[in-house]
């Protein structure tokens, strides 16, 4: 009896842990926005080989059709792990030729079809020109309400402006990240440093194309580290790889603070330079120690505090007055001649122009 009672116990508790993992993983997308409803869909897979969509940290995409009137739309929402992962997805699906929109700052559109980074989320949205950007906009904005907000990655900030192939950008956190980024930029030969670089340690690598002249362009990789010190400890590494192949000798690797970067196969060496010296990374020392802000006091505060100083100083100058003069009376009157002008203590000086004498005790 006691067997079966424990049988419908367990088999309760695992209907619940299905439930609440079925709401745990109930849909992001929302059912409705603006004049749009929702209509079931099939799921897609990644748009990224198994390697690299673990390494992302990515989950499984959820998809839906919208309608509004006689209008379709089709959306696939894919999740990663942090803003950092999806904004590293985002970069490597990037085109030259895609065209920047005003729907969000990290959106772009390729013919019908629309990306856009939602904090770790990674929206796509087919047949976009039968949807207005104020509709995406809130679309968006319902999706937001459930991503994670973190700040993206600083060093893609770093890169260059001046001459920048827009579509180049590639940013990897990982050794997977790092070959696919070089693969779509035609730099594979350099695939053997992802193992030199240090992802475990927290290095994060950042890719862009330069256009030089019409039909020539060159890559710049800058690699950011925690630390000064792991950056001057891959440097070593890197310079190793470059020197053991005779295809890379011509690559060199210069250390800025945490900073690393590289020109993959330069034109020249000057070209490289050049390229360098446009990377907008500084380093800032602080030092966190107490501080004192010293103001002038206004006047009238000034002259306040005099009066008040100098009423102060007169009120106790005349309450010990009263007091010592009081303590003085009482006692002469209590104590005639025994503490206070005593005879024997006083002298009269005299001119001895009478033979009498004077005697002190006949002016008290």
């Amino acid at each position: 009896m006691s067997a079966s009672y424990s049988s419908r116990w367990l088999v309760v508790a695992a209907l619940l842990l299905a439930a609440r993992s079925a709401v745990a993983e109930q849909g992001i997308l929302p059912a409705r926005f603006a004049s749009w409803n929702a209509t079931p869909s099939a799921a897609s897979s990644s748009s990224f080989p198994p390697p690299l969509h673990q390494e992302l940290g990515g989950g499984n995409p959820e998809a839906a059709d919208y309608t509004s009137g006689p209008k379709t739309i089709h959306a696939v929402l894919e999740k990663y792990k942090d803003p950092s992962s999806a904004y590293s997805a985002y970069t490597e699906l990037l085109r030259v030729g895609m065209q920047p929109t005003d729907v969000r700052t990290y959106s772009a559109v390729d013919g019908d079809r629309m990306m856009l980074l939602i904090g770790n989320f990674l929206l796509h949205v087919d047949r976009v020109r039968s949807i207005s950007a104020a509709d995406l906009r809130e679309l968006a904005l319902e999706i937001e309400g459930h991503a994670d907000r973190s700040p993206l990655p600083p060093i893609r900030n770093y890169l260059p402006e001046e001459r920048l192939i827009q579509g180049t950008q590639r940013y990897a956190l990982g050794p997977a990240g790092f070959e696919n980024a070089l693969g779509a930029l035609g730099q594979g030969k350099f695939a053997a440093l992802a193992s030199e670089i240090g992802f475990p340690a927290g290095a994060e690598a950042m890719f862009a194309g330069y256009l030089l002249a019409p039909g020539s362009q060159q890559t710049l990789l800058i690699i950011e580290y925690p630390t000064p010190q792991l950056a001057e400890q891959h440097l070593r590494h890197i310079q190793s790889a470059l020197a053991a192949n005779p295809e890379l000798a011509n690559t060199t690797v210069e250390r800025k603070a945490s900073l690393l970067s590289l020109v993959l196969s330069p034109v020249n060496q000057r070209v490289a330079s050049e390229l360098r010296a446009e990377i907008d990374y500084g380093t800032q020392v602080t030092w966190n120690e107490p501080s004192h802000t010293l103001t002038d006091p206004p006047w009238l505060l000034v002259v306040k505090n005099i009066f008040l100083g100098t009423l102060a100083f007169c009120g106790l100058a005349l309450a010990l007055g009263l007091a010592f003069g009081g303590v003085r009376v009482a006692t002469k009157r209590l104590l005639p001649g025994k503490i206070f002008d005593r005879p024997e203590d006083m002298e009269v000086l005299q001119l001895g122009l009478s033979g009498k004498r004077i005697d002190p005790r006949d002016f008290y």
